[in-house]
């Protein structure tokens, strides 16, 4: 993955921040002053606001945004009045509360502008209330046991710290409010509630301990910083319509490699293709007007998988815009006749897709604190916040994979495409070496990078980076912020945001609690000094397992992983088992970011959602094989078998059509036994959700590869006419 080189560490606190960035003359936007008055449009930017609103309404509304102060309901009804007006001037007739349920996808209820004025007519009607609160069903939604069928009510509640925007139809326009979902109890019952309360979480301990270092003046808050790279697939959307196992299950149930794959490894970072780079300029077109600061667009590893990368943003911002982002892929798609799949592994045998998730702590004066300097052996504050999430990825190794964890991504995880389901973290050999020197005493000089001469007398003389980058770790340290690497391709980001907030926001307090003991009330410099070098040395020597620059795809990893003790969850029901742990409960409970019983629903709702997906995959199957596999093996077997049948007649000895009609007829006894067995599989019986999980873990799964298996032989002997599904010669070749 093309790794996130500009405004790393940057705080976007909205989108406003940077579509109303000045343009310089020279170039150091990433727009032209032509490009800014056509995108700003779509968004009530803070540039609009501040044109439209009253002085005072404005800094309310500021407040409330930078510092996270209660909104007056008379400044709300002065901002919903004035949103309504732009967005009727823009041509919108309805709002929506735009929200992040436990779907994985977002949400919608449309309302108009226009109301009944008790005469005959009409007026149109936007109030602080229509825009702080709304009220859609909550019964319908995955709850996790939150809600029971009957308990329907929900109450949607505006984001302030996200800017609202326009969604352009053929023939509307609709005002989209992003706003938080919780239930009648106030239990949150979405992934945007648990993200705002953790970046609280995580913002309070740094500035604890940002205070014993005396660099907290100015300094009211810090931010978590996110940057969410997206892999996908293209493919022509008639091709994708007749294959049902794609429309149905996002990915391909059955399909032989073709002889071209990716062995020539010559579609990543190669030309994009017309089709693909034409359908690349209209998304990020919509996604600059819609304020998302995307920058980076390549092919990537496998054929028809493409890349899109943003700018860094606040992580509440960050996890709005890639939902967008998702959207907007699907969404432009069919105007140029392609699909875009976010599907974690859409074709076996070739690599499958994730979401880097890229993350940094940033105060609000722009401070980047994952920012090692020049000279980082005396960078003390970086170097105690490195060790703090050293501590939380040791600590919380089980609870960060299970932030992960979905049926799609165990297609990837572990594979030589993506990390292992181990947990560890990447420093890099300069960092490598100052741990060291930490843990056996002072560290005393930092390791230097050079210069590379490239032997030629044209090409300049480049920097040289003190340790190489590593993509088979999970989480890796690049630069300046920490790449978690094993995010799913169709993941919401939120979720694992949420869960590193939290655990960084643990590790940060835990360190705090100890350099607080340890200094006393007025340290001095020199004790100050003396303790965090005493605290952090013990951190090393503690949760140095979790350290590893090798080869993580290496299976000698796996065995000095278990030796060091590392937890090696292999499959997502595994994972899914420990987010409920009495550690966990207390953790997000003590940051007050998850409760026990939203902390269990999410638990109960990951396996129900596994569940559902792998029994839709499997009947979907078993359906592909019935109506469409098993007839086209016979037409074909028929045809070899009327073939054999005059070679004989005619005394024509034909010893290698009678092998093929004997190895089809082989293969397609097989699949019906297969098929039958994977039947069985499904209509096992369920339990709870867990055990169900289980259950379709260790039966339905293998018996849907075995399914697989056989038709995947079969479709290199049955006649391509006979073939009833578009093939993945045809569905990655064609662009």
């Amino acid at each position: 993955m093309h790794r996130l080189m500009n405004g790393v560490g940057t705080v976007h606190q909205s989108s406003e921040s940077w579509m109303n960035a000045p343009v310089q003359s020279n170039g150091a936007t990433p727009r032209s002053k032509h490009v800014q008055d056509e995108f700003a449009c779509d968004v009530f930017s803070e540039r609009l606001m501040q044109q439209r609103l009253p002085k005072e309404v404005f800094r309310r509304l500021m407040q409330t945004i930078q510092c996270g102060d209660p909104l007056p309901h008379e400044v709300a009804d002065v901002v919903a009045s004035s949103m309504k007006e732009w967005a009727v001037e823009q041509g919108a007739t309805h709002y929506t509360h735009w929200f992040q349920p436990l779907t994985g996808s977002t949400a919608e209820k449309h309302d108009s502008f226009l109301t009944p004025d008790g005469h005959g007519g009409v007026i149109s009607e936007f109030t602080g209330g229509m825009l702080v609160q709304g009220e859609p069903d909550a019964s319908s939604f995955p709850s996790g046991g939150l809600r029971a069928t009957f308990e329907a009510r929900g109450y949607t509640a505006w984001d302030p710290t996200s800017p609202v925007f326009l969604i352009h139809g053929p023939n509307h326009v609709t005002l989209c409010i992003p706003t938080a979902f919780v239930s009648w109890n106030g239990e949150a019952l979405d992934k945007k509630t648990p993200l705002l309360r953790s970046m609280d979480a995580v913002s309070a301990s740094a500035l604890r301990v940002l205070k014993l270092f005396g660099t907290d003046e100015g300094v009211s808050r810090v931010y978590a910083t996110v940057g969410a790279e997206q892999e996908y697939f293209l493919i022509d959307r008639e091709l994708y319509y007749d294959r049902p196992d794609l429309v149905m299950c996002d990915r391909t149930l059955l399909g032989a490699l073709p002889p071209k794959g990716q062995q020539l490894e010559d579609h990543y970072f190669g030309a994009i293709p017309p089709r693909a780079l034409a359908f690349m300029a209209e998304c990020e077109r919509e996604l600059y007007r819609l304020g998302v600061p995307v920058k980076t667009r390549h092919n990537e590893v496998a054929p028809g998988q493409f890349e899109i990368a943003p700018y860094f943003e606040t992580a509440n911002l960050a996890c709005d815009h890639q939902m967008i982002v998702m959207e907007t892929l699907r969404r432009v798609g069919p105007r140029y006749g392609l699909r875009a799949i976010l599907h974690e592994k859409p074709f076996a045998g070739i690599n499958g897709s994730g979401k880097h998730l890229n993350w940094s702590l940033s105060t609000n004066t722009g401070v980047n604190l994952l920012d090692p300097r020049e000279e980082t052996h005396t960078n003390m504050q970086f170097l105690v916040f490195l060790c703090a999430v050293i501590w939380a990825v040791d600590t919380y190794a089980e609870l960060l994979r299970a932030s992960v964890a979905a049926a799609g991504n165990d297609h990837r995880l572990g594979a030589n495409e993506a990390p292992p389901a181990i947990i560890s973290i990447f420093l890099g050999d300069m960092l490598m070496d100052i741990i060291e020197q930490l843990e056996s005493g002072q560290p005393k000089k930092t390791m230097k990078g050079g210069k590379l001469d490239l032997g030629a007398r044209s090409l300049p003389q480049i920097p040289r980076h003190t340790g190489d980058r590593n993509r088979t770790s999970p989480f890796a340290f690049t630069g300046n912020k920490f790449e978690f690497r094993a995010v799913g391709s169709s993941a919401a980001v939120s979720w694992p945001t949420t869960v590193l907030n939290t655990i960084v926001a643990e590790a940060l307090d835990e360190i705090g609690a100890r350099l607080e003991k340890a200094m006393g009330k007025n340290p001095t410099p020199a004790k100050r000094e003396q303790a965090v070098r005493d605290v952090l040395q013990t951190i090393v020597i503690d949760h140095r397992r979790v350290i590893f620059n090798g080869d993580g795809y290496d299976q000698a990893w796996h065995t000095e992983a278990e030796q060091r003790g590392l937890p090696n969850l292999k499959d997502s029901v595994s994972a899914f088992a420990a987010i409920s742990s009495k550690k966990h409960v207390e953790l997000f409970k003590k940051h007050k970011v998850l409760t026990k019983p939203e902390l269990d629903s999410r638990s109960t709702i990951f396996f129900e959602k596994y569940c559902k997906q792998l029994m839709i995959e499997g009947e979907t199957m078993v359906s592909l094989a019935r109506t469409r596999i098993l007839p086209a093996a016979w037409r074909h077997q028929t045809e070899l078998v009327d073939a054999l049948a005059a070679s004989e007649s005619m005394d024509i000895e034909n010893p290698e059509l009678r092998s093929e009609v004997e190895k089809v007829i082989g293969l397609v006894r097989n699949t019906q036994a297969r098929v039958v067995a994977l039947e069985a599989a499904l209509h096992a019986g369920h339990g709870s959700p867990e055990k169900h999980a289980i259950q379709i873990r260790d039966k339905v799964r293998p018996a849907m590869e075995a399914v697989r298996e056989v038709v995947d032989e079969l479709e290199q002997h049955v006649a391509d006419d006979h073939w009833p599904l578009p093939k993945y010669q045809e569905m990655l070749i064609i662009k």
